[in-house]
């Protein structure tokens, strides 16, 4: 054979394995993100405040200024409702199309990290990573809401990828995509994430070939229009609550009691990244002593998660999907060090990751466990079976460990996370459904409402009241408010929590029926005043 031969023949035999690492990813990431997609109703209060929204867009044909409950809605940029109500036309208006946004963002993103992953490290650390990324317990449960996250991630993530890997146009084109999608982060962690690897690693000359002026033409083109519109159209009102409120305000005041935990994400990410926690410290310590080839894009890494880690720490408001876009990072520095560690055969690296696998393990089993005794019995004995699987998991990598058989213990956690995944939704979900969703709650309305009277709904109830039966009623803002509504002397419904109701003064209680109940949810009927 030729010499030209032989480079055609390898050319092929790396073309091929390529395409077949692209489809088992396919397969796995797949199986995790669409199976059952559209099984479980939207789950209150956020999957609903996009569905409606997107389905409104459609309503009114306008797909520049949001709206929810007929009134414009300045929460957050388009994107995603242009996503969702695009998937609503080609599906119809259900859970499936409001979800498949996220669920095809995140399949293309373990693909992307994989395709990233293999030029930066080679073959087997891109697709230790790939999958790494697509069984994270947080970014496969993301990867079924119909929520922004997983779109925000994969914009952030494809915009650092191109900077790292010199493709500037990409990471302008990108970055301007992520401010599209949630606004200002996208211009924050884009400019912050590549300026301290800069500062950190002293390749300023590097900023005269990225294409600035042009680079920045073109975020511009793509990500002014629609705030150009916005404010031509709304004016100040668009500023002071998109921008003022929902991002500075957000920042600098907690929205939730939890924002002002600074340790609220250390158990999130012990939880959301499992079970590949147990290599991360370990991951990370590597690639921080680094000395070799790969030190400078493992530092970028390594800046990235922390950048957004920190940031969201910092933030006063805090939410447990924030930090989704640390996961890609993070899963291409432990893709690195599993096949480092393969490759040196490191067999002690197997041994310390079990042990802090069991560890967190032991925590996740232990607070399902906990759930189904002291919060929701239903949830006893699937929480069971997901201890077993859980421990059956930890006995075989423990054993494989010993064996010092890497290969299968990679398989082991990918398996026992399908499993999971599956598991999560056939089994998990629909016994916390009833709570979370509105949707089992609008048979028992409609047997009763008489299509006229005012209708008065819990604000974290209002979302999903609206999808799932087409009328907005009114918010009820606090415990204040319902007191002086139900001292009015109008007919009309009430939509509250359960304990709500039982706090009511006798006499106010004596001015309602009561309908219908539906776990914590309560319809009342205004009787008027006596």
């Amino acid at each position: 054979m030729s010499y030209a031969e032989k480079v055609k023949a390898t050319s092929y035999m790396t073309k091929r394995r390529v395409w077949l690492n692209i489809v088992l990813l396919l397969c796995v990431a797949g199986v995790i993100t669409f199976a059952y997609l559209g099984s479980l109703p939207l789950l209150d209060p956020d999957e609903p405040v996009y569905a409606e929204t997107a389905r409104e867009m459609l309503q009114f044909h306008d797909f520049i200024s949001p709206r929810i409950y007929g009134e414009f809605w300045y929460d957050k940029p388009p994107m995603y409702y242009w996503l969702v109500a695009g998937a609503f036309e080609i599906f119809g208006k259900g859970e499936f199309a409001a979800r498949f946004p996220s669920a095809l963002l995140a399949t293309a993103g373990a693909v992307l990290v994989y395709l990233s992953g293999r030029k930066l490290f080679g073959e087997r650390a891109g697709l230790l990573a790939g999958l790494i990324l697509a069984t994270s317990l947080e970014y496969f449960y993301l990867s079924k809401a119909a929520v922004t996250d997983v779109t925000l991630t994969f914009f952030l993530t494809a915009a650092l990828l191109a900077f790292l890997h010199g493709k500037y146009y990409l990471f302008y084109g990108c970055a301007a995509f992520a401010v599209v999608t949630k606004g200002p982060i996208g211009i924050i962690f884009c400019g912050a994430i590549p300026g301290l690897y800069l500062l950190a690693v002293g390749k300023w000359p590097l900023i005269k070939r990225m294409k600035l002026l042009s680079g920045t033409m073109l975020f511009l083109v793509i990500a002014l229009p629609w705030y150009l519109l916005m404010y031509h159209y709304h004016g100040m009102a668009f500023i002071e609550t998109f921008l003022g409120f929902h991002n500075i305000t957000r920042f600098l005041q907690p929205e939730h009691p939890a924002g002002s935990l600074w340790y609220y994400y250390i158990p999130v990410i012990l939880v959301g990244f499992f079970p590949w926690i147990a290599f991360m410290v370990q991951a990370v310590y590597a690639a921080l002593k680094d000395k070799g080839a790969n030190q400078h894009q493992l530092v970028f890494l390594v800046i990235w998660a922390a950048t957004v880690f920190g940031f969201f720490t910092l933030s006063q408001t805090k939410l447990v999907s924030y930090i989704l876009p640390m996961y890609p990072p993070l899963a291409l520095v432990v893709g690195w060090y599993f096949d480092k560690a393969w490759s040196e055969k490191r067999f002690s690296v197997l041994k310390s990751s079990a042990t802090i696998l069991t560890v967190v393990a032991l925590i996740l089993e232990a607070g399902l466990l906990y759930a189904g005794k002291a919060v929701m019995s239903g949830l006893y004995f699937p929480g069971m079976v997901t201890a077993v699987v859980f421990a059956v998991a930890n006995i075989l990598v423990w054993w494989l460990s010993v064996r010092q058989d890497f290969r299968s213990v990679f398989a082991v956690n990918v398996v026992a996370m399908l499993f999971f995944s599956t598991y999560l939704v056939t089994q998990l979900l629909p016994v916390i459904t009833p709570v979370f969703s509105m949707k089992p709650f609008i048979e028992d309305f409609n047997q009763y409402y008489d299509g006229q009277s005012q209708v008065y709904v819990k604000k974290s109830f209002r979302p999903g009241f609206m999808f799932y039966s087409g009328i907005p009623g009114k918010e009820i803002s606090g415990d204040e408010a319902l007191t002086t509504l139900l001292g009015e002397n109008t007919a009309a419904f009430f939509i509250v929590k359960d304990t709500e109701y039982r706090q009511l003064p006798a006499a106010l209680q004596d001015k309602v029926i009561v309908l219908a109940t539906n776990n914590d949810k309560i319809l009342l009927a205004h009787k008027g005043n006596n």
